[in-house]
């Protein structure tokens, strides 16, 4: 028995959030920075890379840039398109990025929620209450 086969996805969803959220409070703190960028998770290429479905980068010619890995961790991070441009360049809207923020706290706490449980049936069986 693994730990990977008893957790399933929730493990991989718990990490996932936790890096997402590091995202979204880097988008935050840049909210007045001239010309930042906000970013935030591609769930596409993510279920893509879950479902085994995904597709590698190549590099194809020499003038091609390497791909090294994002400030996330491995997660694929796309732009963000903003509702109203601002003067300075920023795509950062602060509303817009504390609901974010606020779904994916929820979405951790119960992904978080869901492993406790695991690892409580997990106590059970190995101790056989």
């Amino acid at each position: 028995m693994s730990f990977s086969s008893a957790l399933g996805v929730h493990e991989q969803a718990f990490k996932m959030r936790a890096q997402r959220a590091e995202v979204l409070a880097n988008n935050l703190a840049n909210v007045d920075t001239p010309g930042f960028k906000a970013r935030d998770v591609d769930f596409k290429t993510v279920l893509g890379r879950a479902s085994g479905a995904s597709l590698a980068l190549t590099q194809t010619a020499s003038g091609h840039l390497p791909l090294h890995g994002s400030a996330a961790g491995d997660l694929p991070l796309s732009y963000r398109t903003p509702h109203q441009m601002s003067v300075d360049g920023n795509t950062v809207e602060d509303q817009v990025e504390h609901a974010e923020f606020m779904k994916n706290a929820l979405a951790f706490q119960a992904s978080f929620t869901l492993l406790n449980s695991k690892f409580k049936g997990l106590n059970k069986a190995l101790t056989g209450q």
